[in-house]
């Protein structure tokens, strides 16, 4: 259940389904295109799916659907056909977006920085809106000569041409890349809609209303200041004074409008390893070293010290410095004590070193604290399991990570993990059937459907002893990537 990445923007073409002649897009519709969409960006080298990020802002994402849904924004049909799921993307730019079928993408960009939980949860209430409100398709409604299909590949078009505009000229069917642009951006009314309706879910989910003000006066400063590219954000969602004013207002007639928004480390945390993962150029890395200096320290808010001294283990540790990632993470670990949410991005710090550097005692010491023992964190677990299979514990690996996977099936990283942990424990069948579960979770049916293949001629071929279970869910899943692919092929 990772929900990963700004989205990355696909570079290559993909062919669309064929919706038919009607200009109205239905929600089944709807979800195909955005299928469509969501598996190229899966393929992109910037997807990353950062179990810590992931974390934080399925912890900001998941009150926002369960607000939507009690406000009666989210219709059950809709709930049940739509992904709802968070791509993020390694890409320095500060943009989100939403998609057909409610994939949203979110730049690290973007994550590096906001300054508070409030106002990341602003911005993806803002997009929630504009699918819970059916935006995408009322948009292609408008447009009478426009088939769905066709908006669709204009935008894999667009995203395309942020990374390879060769590429994009061969994705785009028709029109000018310009005339695309214009097609995907929402109405005025639109906007004020997701605003209006953003704002009283984010509200409702508890997050302080003020950080959509606050989020618009970011965003605000960086246009007056000229903006050369880093805020894409602003072209699609551009800010008018109308809508400043009508969120200014809306807080304060809100019972909450004095709460401000709140920098807190793990906020700090989370932010300063995103701009790390989004920047990783040998030069950007060291120069958090500089930061981290104590006269440069002495400058900075408590939160914010945090936030660099966390960032500047990271980058030490991609520069494979650990000397310096060690010290800067004692520091860190003073600076913690007594957060419970910092200490334990802390903690899986700690455990993350151990594991880069390959000292398994020390990672196996790490996992069996009382504190990682009950973290339930996606982060948590997969960090365990990776320890618990480079120990000699796959046994437990495998069983933590079948429980996990079967609330979060869609979670590729646990199935990758979980797949080492079958072929540490003599299951290849079971490991080969979660090498396809993989492909599965990233909507790639074809090579899903090549590796439960493999796994049958293993079991046919085994001279070792295979599960019949193992084998039966290899045939069932054959069996059910064999219809998707046919239901696919039909749709061209």
């Amino acid at each position: 259940m990772p929900q990963s990445q700004a989205a990355p923007s696909p570079t290559v073409a993909t062919p669309l389904p064929n919706l038919g002649d009607g200009n109205d897009m239905t929600p089944a519709a709807e979800k195909r295109i955005g299928d469509r969409i969501a598996r190229e960006l899966y393929r992109d080298p910037d997807y990353i799916d950062d179990p810590v990020i992931t974390d934080y802002v399925q912890g900001i994402w998941q009150p926002l659907l369960a607000a939507s849904r009690q406000r009666g924004e989210l219709l059950p049909q809709l709930d049940e056909l739509f992904a709802w799921e968070i791509l993020m993307g390694r890409d320095r730019t500060v943009n989100a977006f939403a998609l057909p079928g409610a994939y949203f993408g979110l730049h690290l960009g973007l994550v590096g920085i906001v300054t508070s939980r409030d106002e990341l949860a602003s911005v993806l209430a803002h997009e929630l809106s504009h699918v819970t409100q059916r935006h995408i398709s009322r948009s292609m409604s408008r447009q009478a000569a426009q088939a769905p299909w066709l908006m669709g590949a204009m935008i894999l078009g667009i995203l395309a041409a942020s990374k390879d505009p060769n590429a994009a000229q061969a994705t785009i069917v028709g029109g000018q890349a310009a005339a695309v642009q214009s097609q995907l951006n929402y109405s005025r009314d639109m906007e004020r809609e997701a605003d209006r309706i953003g704002f009283t879910v984010q509200t409702q989910a508890g997050f302080a209303p003020q950080g959509f003000v606050s989020m618009f006066e970011k965003l605000q400063q960086s246009s007056r200041l000229n903006d050369a590219g880093g805020f894409p954000y602003l072209r699609t969602h551009p800010l008018t004074t109308e809508r400043i004013a009508d969120m200014q207002s809306r807080v304060r007639q809100s019972d909450k409008g004095d709460a401000a928004p709140v920098t807190t480390l793990e906020h700090a945390m989370v932010a300063a390893r995103a701009r790390v993962l989004s920047n990783p150029a040998v030069d950007e890395l060291r120069i958090w070293a500089q930061q981290a200096e104590p006269a440069n320290l002495a400058k900075l808010k408590p939160a914010a010290q945090v936030g660099v001294l966390y960032g500047a283990t990271l980058a030490a540790l991609k520069l494979r410095d650990y000397s310096q990632a060690q010290a800067d993470l004692q520091r860190l670990q003073q600076r913690t004590q007594g957060d419970g949410p910092g200490a334990r991005l802390t903690r899986l710090m700690s455990l993350e070193m151990a594991l880069v550097q390959g000292d398994m005692v020390a990672a196996a010491l790490l996992i069996k604290s009382p504190e990682v023992q009950k973290d339930r964190s996606r982060a948590a677990l997969l960090l365990r399991a990776q320890t618990d299979t480079l120990t000699g514990r796959a046994d437990s690996v495998a069983q933590d990570l079948q429980t996990w996977l079967a609330d979060h099936p869609r979670d590729a990283q646990a199935w990758q993990l979980l797949a080492a942990a079958d072929a540490a424990i003599g299951r290849p069948v079971a490991a080969v059937r979660a090498e396809g579960e993989v492909n599965v979770a990233q909507l790639d049916f074809a090579s899903a459907l090549t590796r439960f293949k493999a796994a049958q001629d293993l079991a046919s071929k085994s001279t070792l002893q295979v599960d019949h279970i193992d084998a039966s869910i290899v045939d069932t899943r054959a069996r059910q990537m064999e219809l998707l692919l046919r239901e696919q092929a039909l749709e061209h």
